[in-house]
């Protein structure tokens, strides 16, 4: 008898293949916790075994003469500690990757008006930390801070400082573009859409916005990062295409690089140095790049839609 046969009351009739089920439908694993799982996995990959490896390599204090070698270990361990666990992770929750991770190519409109989002979110952002620097803090403490974040500042302009146009572009290739897809296939691709499966889409991209920022492990800019993570996955939501979250993602590194090629304060392209603005003059920005950035967000609202995930895709 075939094997595609089988037979019912004396009669051979053809059997009806059992529908293919995911490894979470296979065993009975909740998305919101393979999310979770996920992002413990991945966490231990790249920050803990990738980033022990790199300051065993490079120490604490980068220095010019081993910046290009840290850059390309970053742009790596991206790669091959972030990106490729999350893609085969996606595997595992999806039989079609591709439209599990929204890989739908972006309208132009989708793509360039998040442009105008990123920069002046990034102003108002900036705004933001020269008012967060005045908040007191107990004396005691303030030197230990201090230290703390002008650690994390050098590492991080160092990384992406650059004096030649050459020396640029590699930095926006290691440090601006390759974490901008890696990142976002891993929060906005995997995560989100994980925790979509149970708590809807607006609830997934807010729960997914707070862990992007706890992600980064930089308590100086975490509200920025928590903004910065809700827009991207507002972004996602509503466009649904992960690739409007990339670019996104991929302008606020590029404007952060060209600000300290410039000699600009970090992101602060427009006014200049923040710290050197009259309290009036910040307020005054503050609100107009609010503006900016509403009317932005309104006009992609209005050439976007989102699109319900069903269960399991």
């Amino acid at each position: 008898m075939n094997s595609l046969q089988t037979e019912v009351s004396g009669e051979s009739t053809p059997a009806v293949p059992l529908p293919q089920r995911t490894f979470l439908e296979q065993h009975a694993i909740s998305p919101v916790v393979f999310g979770f799982l996920s992002l413990g996995l991945v966490f231990l990959l790249y920050q803990g075994v990738g980033a022990v490896a790199t300051l065993l390599i490079f120490g604490l204090k980068p220095t010019s003469e081993n910046v290009t070698g840290l850059r390309a270990a970053t742009g790596l361990g991206q790669v091959f500690l972030l990106l490729a666990p999350a893609v085969l992770l996606t595997r595992l929750a999806s039989l079609t990757p591709r439209q599990f991770l929204r890989l739908r190519p972006p309208r132009i409109r989708e793509a360039v008006i998040p442009l105008v989002g990123i920069f002046s979110l990034q102003q108002i952002l900036q705004v933001y930390m020269i008012f967060q620097e005045k908040i007191p803090m107990p004396e005691s403490l303030r030197p230990v801070i201090d230290d703390l974040k002008h650690i994390i500042e050098e590492i991080y302009r160092v990384l992406i400082r650059s004096s030649s146009i050459p020396e640029l572009l590699f930095v926006l290739l290691a440090v601006a573009l390759v974490p901008a897809i890696a990142e976002e296939v891993l929060f906005r691709g995997l995560v989100q859409r994980s925790f979509e499966a149970k708590l809807g889409g607006k609830k997934a991209f807010v729960l997914t916005g707070l862990i992007f920022a706890l992600y980064h492990l930089n308590p100086f800019s975490f509200v920025p990062l928590v903004v910065l993570g809700l827009y991207l996955g507002f972004l996602v939501y509503r466009s649904n295409s992960l690739w409007v979250s990339v670019a996104a993602h991929f302008y606020n590194n590029l404007f952060a690089c060209v600000a300290v090629y410039l000699h600009m304060d970090d992101d602060f392209l427009v006014t200049g140095g923040a710290g050197v603005l009259s309290p009036s003059v910040l307020v005054v920005t503050f609100v107009s790049f609010c503006l900016v950035f509403l009317i932005s967000t309104y006009y992609f609202m209005l050439v976007t839609k989102p699109v319900s995930s069903p269960q399991g895709s």
